[in-house]
């Protein structure tokens, strides 16, 4: 037995000394000589900028396809599909896939762990690194809001602490409490801004590292979510409101924020809606192979056909002999709600290929349109001394402007603008339900393709009415989605905090309502 032990005592000293001996250059021979061990904020900065506006590359590509055509887009009724499986938003109905809570998966392993790391990172020297932290704090603003807008209570202080603290089943912060620290996180970065210091340059795909700029975009994500709480606390909602105008918003075309993209060469060069549009529905290109159904929905085409909208001839077409025409005498949106392919589904408009499904074209992040009819809102609650009118009309005009940049397609003559604005006049004299029924219709129109925020103004305002499908079979006992639902790794991985959030919000269900949204 004393020779046994020996002899092990030998083999395991004699293993450790050739672990020893091996052990030279292994570190060494085993790292990537491609990768850097530390976190490079300018590089990852671009990562975190793609991924916050796509939900994700590679196989997630069609994040934004779950999300804002089948979820968002059908929903608020810019969308149409006569297909059961992508038919959340359209026809309301859940029965398999990701869907619902693709975003949830998506955004926080990529989007937000990239920004959080980019901020931890710059922190480590803040203050030569000032301009840098406060885009980045702007960034992940414009990142979590959008979350916590699809789902509510959503992991916030705690989140992505995995990557830090090994901290793995992160509690749901209300989003009571979210929306104010966003709001502070907004005002502590604009204020922060030092023109002393570098900035970040080539890499940031939205302005350049032009500090000025992204400032305005701050301000502007302020108005916006400052407007987000007119309903359940219009105090703090005219608070933010004016804290933001004051500081200066986005309302020329040159300060509006978009994600620029190329057509290729790789997948994430590309602008990821027209990617996931043309992946999912329209790559056949004849109006007919739609692989998932999808077209235009009647009450959008409906509503530009009816008030002579130029914006109809910019975004849809109709498929004749194999051709895409713009013809307004062509166009037909689809009704939601079809349970089979309709006999003439070709003649049905879907989006224009020479402008929204440019995979060089840019993603509009934030515009003069949206800031313009925000304030035309503030205006008319009496939050901002600015003409309500004056603002409506810079809205529109800013709104069909930005078509312009989706190619010569795009263009809407200055005088076709102006005879829109001519016929459709704000209506000073109204209630104020007039007008935000004018104001947030015209949002409606001004947001396609940005159909996240589409769908929140829409749960926010409730304007245009909208009238819901009810088919049998449908989840929401014919009720348009308030929300998406929290997936179900959630639910068997964190069920704890999960288990609170569901308690506290109520229901992890389409129909249940997130705090604002009253």
């Amino acid at each position: 037995m004393l020779r046994s032990i020996n002899k092990l005592i030998y083999v395991a000293v004699m293993g450790v000394l050739a672990l020893q001996a091996c052990d030279k250059g292994f570190e060494e021979m085993n790292t990537n000589p491609d990768a850097s061990p530390n976190v490079q904020p300018e590089f990852l900065f671009s990562k975190a900028l793609m991924d916050g506006v796509s939900g994700g590359y590679g196989t997630t590509i069609t994040t934004w396809y779950s999300t804002s055509m089948v979820c968002a887009g059908g929903a608020i009724q810019h969308y149409a599909t006569y297909k059961d499986v992508p038919g959340l938003g359209d026809k309301y109905y859940f029965q398999q896939g990701s869907y619902p809570y693709a975003y949830f998966e998506n955004t926080y392993p990529g989007a937000v762990n990239e920004v959080n790391s980019v901020i931890n990172a710059l922190q480590q020297d803040a203050e030569v690194n000032v301009n840098k932290l406060s885009i980045a704090r702007i960034w992940r603003v414009y990142i979590m809001h959008r979350i916590t807008d699809l789902f509510g209570d959503v992991p916030y202080s705690d989140a992505v602490k995995g990557y830090t603290d090994n901290h793995f089943t992160p509690s749901y912060d209300q989003q009571s409490a979210i929306y104010p620290d966003m709001l502070k996180e907004l005002d502590e970065a604009a204020a922060a801004f030092n023109a002393a210091q570098p900035s970040f340059a080539a890499g940031d795909f939205v302005y350049n590292g032009n500090i000025t700029q992204w400032k305005k975009l701050a301000y502007s994500l302020m108005l916006r979510l400052g407007m987000r709480l007119s309903k359940v606390d219009p105090a703090a909602a005219q608070t933010w409101v004016q804290k933001a105008i004051a500081g200066g918003v986005i309302t020329t075309d040159g300060d509006r924020a978009t994600m620029k993209y190329a057509d290729g060469p790789q997948t994430y060069n590309q602008n990821p809606a027209s990617y996931d549009m043309l992946s999912n529905n329209f790559a056949v290109a004849n109006g007919d192979g739609n692989t998932e159904g999808g077209k235009f929905a009647k009450t959008l085409i409906d509503y530009l056909k009816t008030n002579n909208d130029p914006r109809l001839n910019v975004i849809a077409v109709v498929w004749v002999n194999g051709k895409p025409d713009t013809s307004t005498t062509l166009q037909k949106g689809m009704p939601n709600g079809l349970l089979g392919k309709p006999a003439d589904f070709v003649s049905y408009s879907e989006p224009n290929p020479n402008t929204i499904l440019l995979k060089a074209a840019p993603f509009i992040i934030m515009s003069a349109a949206e800031t313009n009819l925000l304030l035309a809102e503030a205006a008319a609650r009496g939050w901002y001394a600015g003409d309500a009118a004056a603002a409506y009309e810079n809205g529109i005009s800013a709104a069909m402007r930005n078509w312009s940049l989706f190619g010569a397609g795009g263009v809407i003559s200055n005088e076709r603008i102006s005879a829109y604005l001519a016929s459709h006049t704000f209506n000073s004299g109204g209630s104020l339900n007039e007008k935000l029924n004018q104001i947030h219709t015209q949002m409606w129109v001004a947001l396609l393709i940005d159909e996240q925020e589409a769908w929140a103004n829409w749960r926010r305002t409730s304007f245009p009415v909208l009238t819901p499908v009810n088919i049998p079979g449908n989840i929401t006992n014919g009720t348009i989605p308030r929300r998406l639902i929290y997936p179900p790794s959630e639910e068997s991985v964190n069920n704890a905090n999960f288990q609170q959030a569901v308690q506290r919000q109520g229901p992890n269900e389409f129909t249940t309502r997130v705090w604002w949204d009253k």
